[in-house]
């Protein structure tokens, strides 16, 4: 088996964690659902899963 074990550390930028609270920094995509996140551009949103955009 090749490849590494367990999460990517750039999993933590999509979180944001305040004392005891954990609150999420991007827009999950409405057609794919959770642990699927929306990239966002300067005008935009775009899902990378199923190129879903939202324009702001």
């Amino acid at each position: 088996m090749a490849g590494k074990k367990g999460l990517s550390p750039s999993v933590y930028k999509y979180y944001k964690i305040d004392g005891e609270k954990i609150s999420k920094t991007h827009k999950t995509c409405p057609r794919c659902g959770k642990g699927v996140f929306m990239s966002e551009h300067k005008d935009r949103r775009t899902c990378g899963k199923c190129s879903l955009t939202e324009f702001s």
